[in-house]
């Protein structure tokens, strides 16, 4: 039987699937955002669409929105929910030579929806990475961060301000 509260932790100290069955559904939101670093002449490439494996920004941007759909595969203890809609913008940052991808994830569940929201972004930059890597496999990725979630028991929460290029 599981233990009472919010963990991931039964009473012998094992991985569980917290229960919120007995939670009620409301809408939930949340975004994220994050970057992957390169040089400026792959950067340029990019900018010019010069990748030989086709359109770069427009799969990665392809691969996000599946990525939320099928978070609950791809992170143990995650749960599969219904995701009611999903945004992912895709955009050069020419100051910081960077691929910069966030994404918005929307649904009315149980629980909510902060990790298909960073799972997007994960896969997006990954895709870029795996895409363009013959150019330059030093590219980095980071920092990949929740920027807010609204919903639920906590409310709203907004991440701070950035200072420099992340």
């Amino acid at each position: 039987m599981a233990e009472a509260g919010f963990t991931h932790l039964d009473g012998r100290g094992q991985a569980r699937m917290v229960d919120v069955g007995d939670r009620d559904a409301s809408n939930r939101e949340a975004a994220a955002e994050g970057r992957i670093r390169m040089s400026r002449p792959l950067f340029e490439r990019l900018r010019q669409g010069e990748i030989e494996k086709g359109d770069v920004l427009a799969v990665a941007h392809l691969a996000a929105l599946q990525a939320a759909k099928r978070t609950w595969e791809l992170v143990p203890l995650c749960h599969p929910i219904p995701i009611h809609g999903v945004r992912v913008e895709v955009e050069l940052d020419d100051a910081a030579t960077a691929v910069v991808l966030r994404a918005r994830v929307h649904t009315h569940a149980r629980t909510g929806v902060e990790m298909e929201a960073l799972t997007a972004v994960m896969v997006g930059l990954l895709t870029v990475y795996d895409m363009a890597k013959s150019f330059d496999p030093g590219m980095v990725i980071g920092p990949v961060r929740l920027l807010c979630k609204d919903g639920g028991r906590h409310g709203p929460w907004q991440a701070e301000q950035l200072t420099d290029h992340g």
